[in-house]
């Protein structure tokens, strides 16, 4: 260590004349030059305690962490600068930044809107997804995963306690809809938006995984996988704030449940203490937020900082922290004066599910986006004659079964997507052999009268009327709602046509399938795709070939069955064609 010049440094002095001193004199002197001594040498322990482990200016670490765990850090880091915690003689200070885990990883792919100031020197997201997510898209990125958890907290279901369901056994399935719409229960599954959150996206993984493990055939599973994600769209919020707002806001009517860590249940609790929400733990165990501590620099002196650090949080004295601020440690252990049983919660550590891989990841978020994307519909419904005809057991006719099925599937479709209706028979409207009921337009938009599109929507097809004498002109109709959504396009949105009917084509004079197949070819164009789908259904369909054609034409799908009563499930499978075509690309 190089000698320090200052207060107490040694000095030249000039020479002065000798005096010859009494004892008295000498005694006073030597007291005092102890007095000196002493002072110099407890001034250099000080001193040198303070400058030998501070030398320099400080090595500042830069934390940025997942928001719900900043104020434990927060915390830690006092403490740790209040320390004399040394690298190379210089003191290290750590800083604590909230920032949004899906923040700091779109920042560094640019795979997804980031509101900036995503660099750091440490990294503690909520969830091993995202370093490990940052590191299959950006190879370059510099992620040195440590091995340290930092926290834990496992994902629970969350449901306001005035109006939780006693606590029995259920499963992820039991919970989320996986039924046709007007099937499911009148609950509504909350959700942060899984593109952004790791709380949101393990639900899914969840879900999938359930999914995978009941469903007896791949068509099952993407027609349950897509009613749980399309009841998932509806209760979906941008951030956990949103959410929390909306579970505070739940009735009796429509209770709500939301899924959150063991955590997130607690900061609710904390913040809403006159209608807190009741953690129950489900079936097939659960995935953890784990909390990883991640390094982003390779210079030696914050690698080493990052380090001195990452052993302070990682200390038993962290660890009550931690605990205090609802969170579980390393072996899963918890702070039951925090975690509470009166609303749920357990002491024991729920078994916990593998983490799901990048490449799954990814997938789960393609298919949200994907169900995400705002539907543009054309529904067209059989009013022919054969429609009156009655359906075996229900007491309906075919055409009331079939209105009933279209407004239940209404559901599926967020307010935001455009749906509009026609109905064709033969010669409905003057010479032309369809008419338009409700005009393609947003759900939410309203008519001149100030009705809602979808109220609109749900009277007209309450309101249909079959023809006694019609026929069914299916292929002129087929293209002349191809070419107005060619017309209209919006590449913005999934544009479809569905297709309700009870019959094979008959329409003497009409459209043959070979002239309709060529002129679908004149019109279609692979980068504005208008898939066909249709569900015919009834005794008097006789020939599926046709519509499968058609429907290989056009990317879309044909549906038989005798029965229109389960009209329903087949809109599942309908919907779920952007699953099975989207894993096939």
């Amino acid at each position: 260590m190089g000698r320090h010049r200052g207060r107490y440094a040694e000095e030249p002095y000039p020479r002065r004349e000798r005096r010859r001193r009494g004892r008295g004199g000498a005694f006073a002197a030597l007291a005092a030059a102890l007095v000196i001594v002493l002072g110099l040498a407890a001034a250099g322990v000080y001193m040198f305690g303070q400058t030998d482990g501070c030398r320099g200016s400080q090595i500042r670490l830069d934390v940025a962490v997942s928001p719900e765990l900043a104020p434990a850090l927060d915390a830690l880091a006092s403490d740790f600068n209040t320390q004399e915690n040394t690298v190379d003689g210089r003191c290290v200070r750590a800083d604590i930044r909230q920032v949004d885990s899906a923040n700091v990883a779109f920042g560094i792919t640019g795979a997804g809107a980031t509101m900036g100031d995503t660099d750091s020197d440490v990294w503690i997201p909520d969830s091993s997804v995202w370093p490990r997510l940052v590191q299959s898209q950006s190879g370059d990125a510099v992620i040195t995963e440590t091995g340290t958890s930092v926290a834990r907290s496992p994902l629970v279901l969350a449901e306001l306690t005035e109006f939780a369901e006693e606590d029995t056994q259920r499963s992820w399935t039991d919970v989320i809809p996986t039924a046709a719409p007007g099937e499911q229960g009148n609950r509504t599954v909350r959700v942060v938006d899984p593109a952004r959150s790791s709380t949101g996206l393990g639900t899914l993984y969840l879900l999938n995984g359930a999914l995978e493990e009941d469903s007896p055939d791949e068509g099952t599973y993407n027609a349950r996988m897509t009613a749980a994600l399309q009841a998932l769209h509806q209760g979906a919020s941008p951030d956990e704030d949103a959410a929390f707002l909306a579970l505070s806001g739940g009735t009796e009517e429509a209770p709500p449940v939301m899924v959150m860590s063991e955590q997130a249940v607690w900061r609710y609790n904390s913040a809403h203490q006159d209608a807190t929400a009741q953690a129950s733990y489900l079936e097939g165990g659960t995935y953890y937020l784990d909390y990883p501590y991640v390094v982003r620099s390779e210079e030696g002196d914050i690698t080493r900082a990052a380090e001195v650090f990452r052993g302070a949080v990682r200390a038993d004295e962290a660890r009550s922290t931690l605990l205090e601020h609802g969170f579980r440690g390393p072996e899963g252990e918890v702070d039951d004066s925090v975690l509470t049983e009166d609303v749920g919660f357990r002491a024991e550590a729920p078994d916990e599910l593998a983490r799901p891989s990048e490449g799954s990841v990814t997938e789960l978020i393609r298919t949200w986006n994907q169900l995400k994307m705002d539907s543009r519909v054309l529904t067209i419904v059989d009013v022919s004659g054969s429609m009156l005809a009655e359906v075996p057991g229900t007491g309906m006719t075919r055409m009331q079964v079939t209105s009933a099925a279209a407004t239940e599937g209404l559901q599926m479709f967020t307010p935001t997507s455009e749906l509009g209706l026609w109905q064709f028979s033969t010669n409905v409207n003057n010479n032309l052999h369809y008419s338009e009921l409700a005009p393609i337009r947003e759900l939410q938009a309203t008519n001149e009268e100030g009705t809602p599109q979808r109220d609109v929507l749900a009277s007209a097809l309450s309101g249909l009327t079959p023809l006694p004498q019609g026929d069914t002109a299916l292929y002129d109709t087929y293209l002349a709602a191809y070419q107005e959504m060619a017309r209209t396009y919006r590449p913005d949105r999934t544009n479809v046509i569905l297709m309700l009917t009870d019959g094979d084509d008959d329409n003497p004079g009409g459209l043959e399938l070979d002239e309709l197949l060529s002129q679908l070819e004149d019109v279609a164009s692979p980068s504005r795709p208008i898939p066909i789908i249709t569900i015919a259904f009834g005794p008097d369909v006789q020939n599926l070939e046709p519509l499968q054609q058609i429907a290989a034409a056009t990317g879309g799908a044909a549906y038989m069955t005798e029965d229109p009563t389960e009209i329903g499930e087949i809109f599942l499978q309908a919907f779920s064609l952007r699953i099975s075509e989207d894993e096939e690309e």
